[in-house]
């Protein structure tokens, strides 16, 4: 198991490896394997691959984001534009059903509402919009309904753990009620806990997922 002192070095590094983060910038607090970021950065798309970077780290336990995005004035851009761009690019994405989603800007962050048939489309539709100059958040309120209901769902989310992890998928135990899928059980990465969630939100008709997944160094 990792100390503190370890663990800390380790994200330092990835943050430092990482060419699509300034890690100069990044402050790194572990205490009992919970790991802060603190200070800033000049994009949010930097941020969520900080965020990423520090989640691929080993003996991550939890991960709390105290970084600021701090636009430089070449990037800033007026709300309306943001809108425009943000509309523009899921029009443009041949994933997300954009008349289905409702898009408000305001102080440069972006809120997503509306409905989608599966939880891909509100990642897409996220996804698409990080990269946008004047952008400083995504809040992604976008709802996932019901497209089938499958009774086998948890067969489904079971088999496709067993494809993607075999090993791990021994360990993972998973719950269906309804549309509303829980994992339970013990892998030994982040990514592992990770694509066991990626696994269920796959299923069709899940709408929800609760990740219970601990992790075991």
């Amino acid at each position: 198991m990792k100390t503190d002192a370890q663990l800390k070095k380790d994200v330092q590094d990835e943050l430092s490896w990482d060419p699509a983060v300034n890690a100069t910038n990044i402050g790194v607090i572990v205490k009992d394997g919970i790991v802060t970021l603190t200070g800033h950065l000049e994009s949010f798309a930097e941020k969520f691959a900080a965020e990423r970077a520090t989640e691929r780290v080993s003996g991550v336990q939890a991960l709390a984001m105290e970084v600021e995005v701090r636009l430089p004035n070449r990037d800033r851009r007026n709300d309306a534009d943001i809108a425009s761009a943000a509309r523009n690019a899921l029009t443009w994405n041949t994933v997300v059903p954009d008349s289905r989603i409702h898009i408000k800007v305001e102080s440069g962050w972006i809120t997503l509402t509306g409905e989608v048939d599966w939880d891909y489309q509100r990642r897409a539709a996220e996804r698409a919009l990080r990269d946008l100059l004047g952008v400083v958040g995504v809040k992604n309120l976008i709802a996932v309904t019901a497209r089938v209901s499958a009774p086998d769902v948890q067969k489904k989310i079971i088999e496709a753990l067993e494809r993607q992890a075999e090993t791990e998928a021994k360990q993972v135990q998973v719950l269906v009620n309804g549309s509303r899928v829980t994992l339970r059980g013990r892998v030994h990465s982040w990514p592992e806990r990770q694509a066991a969630q990626v696994a269920a939100w796959s299923a069709p008709g899940v709408t929800n997922v609760v990740n219970e997944i601990a992790l075991t160094p």
